[in-house]
């Protein structure tokens, strides 16, 4: 899943019900006699995946259909399936949402496949997306499709007019560098933090040196290192030195110099190309800044295929194609969304785009959100005290000391 996205929340336990006492089980046809038609729903942009599923159909006489589904409207799109039957054949699926499709069985377990479907086995991907960080013991439910990485975008040509010769490496730097774009007059700021980012106090609590699962694997934000990442939230905040917009778009924020440092992946690289030529060696990307560590998220989506497929053969097929070098390298070509094969990632393609050697080497060090039941709800309710407090000026301490007696609740 992109990580400039809003979280869904988790499916109905009735809908589950629904699903469950419908399901019929899957078809086996031979893989050389399943010329599908399959459909496929993604997030991606429908033309140009429709593009690269144009040669796979070329390569293989397997039709397919494509549906992009907006990914603020992939619950609902997954609710009615799940209740339906009514599902595609294929489906991306963003990480934060693994656990939700998992406990609402609508992936096909592909266990049985792995050996026989070189698009299905670990060792081809990154490590951060093996199959037994994102899959349940035993299973393999879904498999890498692009990866995702939070990097520092800035605007060299601002800063530097700014006498900021180099963009921040630490949490002070980035804070005070903030401060100092945020002087340039009325309306500017130094910084933007999407109030719809759940994922962003958690980087900045692994940055703190902590983390949001403690010893037992549940989430937990009552640590030092939590209270660290949350009051640097706050203070840019509290200092005005990000817009309180609800509103607010940050490629174009990026792209006038409002805001001109955001941390986002490398889609944003794509999204500010496309509307901004004229920027072209006036920006430019870096690591994250670092407190105790400089840890990013790792995020992006899989493809899974839905339990009730027809076509399996055709599906598994399409998975095989969507894992190979030549397809991932396609994409990151349409899209600047980076390949999760090891393959594709050292592909000149890949490698000749000089951001990508700063994408890859914060991929060393990048986390998965935590991929735990409730995880959706949990950092809603993460995020809404946070906004509370900035956007509302309700009081820090009872507001995350109430936020924590929620979190306990969801987890009882």
């Amino acid at each position: 899943m992109r990580t400039v996205r809003k979280h869904v929340t988790a499916i109905g336990l009735i809908a589950v019900a629904l699903w469950t006492a419908g399901c019929s089980g899957t078809t086996n046809t031979p893989a050389s006699a399943d010329t599908g038609p399959i459909q496929v729903w993604t997030m991606e942009d429908s033309t140009s995946f429709t593009a690269l599923m144009q040669d796979f159909t070329k390569q293989t006489g397997i039709q397919v259909q494509v549906q992009a589904v907006p990914w603020a409207n992939v619950n609902d799109k997954l609710t009615t399936a799940v209740a339906s039957g009514n599902g595609p054949d294929v489906m991306q699926i963003g990480l934060s949402l693994l656990p939700t499709f998992q406990s609402a069985g609508a992936l096909l377990d592909l266990s049985p496949y792995v050996k026989d479907h070189a698009g299905l086995q670990s060792s081809n991907y990154l490590s951060a997306v093996a199959a037994d960080k994102i899959n349940p013991k035993g299973k393999v439910l879904s498999v890498p499709w692009v990866s995702d990485v939070r990097v520092l975008f800035y605007r060299s040509d601002i800063l530097g007019a700014a006498g900021i010769s180099s963009p921040p490496a630490t949490w002070t730097e980035f804070h005070d560098d903030a401060a100092k774009l945020a002087q340039r007059g009325k309306g500017k700021y130094g910084y933007y933090i999407p109030q719809w980012d759940s994922a962003l106090p958690v980087e900045f609590t692994w940055e703190a040196g902590g983390d949001v699962l403690d010893a037992n694997g549940k989430v937990t934000f009552d640590t030092p290192q939590f209270k660290s990442a949350a009051d640097y939230y706050i203070s840019f905040y509290k200092d005005r030195l990000v817009p309180t917009a609800s509103d607010f778009d940050q490629t174009q924020g990026f792209v006038s110099g409002t805001a001109p440092m955001v941390i986002s992946g490398p889609y944003l690289a794509a999204g500010i190309k496309g509307v901004a030529p004229q920027l072209n060696g006036k920006w430019n990307v870096a690591p994250l800044p670092r407190n105790q560590a400089g840890t990013s998220l790792f995020a992006g989506s899989n493809m899974g295929v839905w339990a009730k497929s027809k076509h399996v053969a055709a599906s598994l097929r399409l998975l095989d194609y969507l894992g190979q070098s030549s397809a991932q390298v396609s994409w990151f070509k349409a899209a600047n969304e980076l390949p999760t094969a090891k393959a594709a990632l050292g592909d000149s393609a890949v490698t000749g785009d000089p951001m990508v050697k700063v994408y890859s080497n914060q991929l060393q060090d990048a986390k998965l959100l935590p991929l735990v039941p409730k995880w959706d709800k949990i950092s809603s309710a993460m995020l809404d005290a946070l906004n509370s407090i900035v956007l509302k000026g309700n009081d820090e301490a009872a507001t995350l000391a109430k936020l924590n007696s929620t979190v306990s609740s969801l987890q009882s």
